[in-house]
């Protein structure tokens, strides 16, 4: 072997060997910063609320997934089938964020779920759109639960960077807790530390009068998995609002489930797509509940739509789902549900807003 050969193979090893190195060092740092939280937290309350809330009293909830103000209509995402990383520049995720603001103001809900709200996150601009969101509704008090914390991800290219996110929990009525309970997660290390951590945010609202409380259970289930993780994480739910429905409470939980209720007809959203790389979204069997729960969902808008390309409202082939909705104890009755048609201007998702009068027995 001559030298040159000799001297090209210890150059390529040198290479490959450093590259090992850093592959290894990255994953340890990732390891070592790995968002681990207590399967229990409590939750620091802000803003003021004075309101309070009794049986007999009719109020309304909005819940939306605001994609961190960086999916509106022009988005596609890599997880999703599409290849856009970061579709939204700095000025349209603010407009984004504005245009929750805007539909709060409008629609004057008495509770606000939002669920995918930035702190400080490289694709949404590093902008904290919790204080944000928290500093323009000044008569809410707000909770913020985070459920995406990575260091950096290092993929796709350009990379998806530093994620700081979480679900965000806006209410008229002063509570007097506010918990982040840990949801199982589906994946295993090394996947594990490149994953959202779900979790519920649960907040506690006393009666007026009453020694009962209203229990608001904000939520983002899980969507990557291969369908377990969203059974598992299922019946957490289920156990736990079956718990706080036994002590005679009154239980409402929303968001974005990342399923169709079996319970309610979706037909109208037909599967338009059978690449396995494009987001399909699960059915959450709702028959593991007892009759003690009520599954709202408007069909008359689909609530998401798919990221795999840009929305192409004119294509009567789009992929749409029905994903956000809420489950609802029997002791309160549901006046109405209704998904908002904002067109996915602004976020992937459409907004759900449900009327309800505590005291349904």
């Amino acid at each position: 072997m001559n030298k040159y050969l000799k001297r090209t193979l210890k150059i390529l090893g040198i290479t490959v060997g450093s590259i090992v190195a850093i592959v290894l060092i990255f994953v340890l740092v990732l390891t070592i910063a790995e968002y681990r939280p207590d399967d229990v937290e409590q939750l620091e309350l802000t803003g003021s609320a004075d309101q309070k809330i009794s049986e007999g009293q009719t109020f309304t909830i909005l819940s939306w997934n605001i994609g961190y103000g960086g999916v509106g209509e022009t988005s596609d995402f890599f997880m999703d089938g599409g290849k856009g990383v970061r579709t939204q520049d700095e000025d349209q995720v603010k407009a984004n964020v504005q245009a929750v603001i805007d539909m709060v103001g409008k629609e004057k809900p008495d509770v606000v779920f939002l669920q995918e709200i930035d702190r400080n996150s490289t694709r949404s601009w590093h902008m904290d759109q919790v204080e944000t969101v928290g500093n323009a509704l000044p008569n809410y008090q707000g909770a913020f639960a985070a459920n995406f914390k990575v260091l950096f991800m290092p993929f796709p290219i350009p990379p998806y960077g530093h994620i700081d996110s979480g679900i965000m929990t806006l209410s008229r009525y002063a509570a007097t807790k506010a918990e982040r309970i840990k949801l199982p997660c589906p994946f295993s290390w090394p996947m594990r530390l490149l994953q959202l951590k779900r979790c519920l945010l649960v907040e506690r609202i006393p009666m007026k009068d009453s020694d009962k409380e209203l229990v608001l259970i904000n939520l983002h289930l899980e969507a990557y998995d291969d369908g377990e993780g969203k059974v598992e994480q299922t019946r957490m739910l289920k156990d736990l609002m079956q718990t706080e429905r036994d002590k005679g409470n009154y239980v409402i939980a929303g968001g974005d489930f990342n399923q169709s209720f079996s319970s309610v007809d979706t037909s109208m959203y037909p599967v338009q797509s059978h690449d396995d790389d494009v987001w399909m979204c699960g059915e959450m069997d709702t028959s593991i509940f007892n009759s003690s729960w009520q599954f709202c969902m408007d069909t008359t808008w689909p609530t998401c739509r798919s990221l795999d390309r840009p929305y192409d409202r004119n294509d009567e082939n789009f992929q749409f789902f029905m994903i956000d909705g809420f489950i609802v104890s029997d002791n309160i009755k549901v006046e109405s549900m209704e998904t908002i048609n904002e067109d996915f201007v602004h976020s992937d998702h459409n907004p759900v807003r449900i009327t309800l009068t505590i005291g349904n027995e």
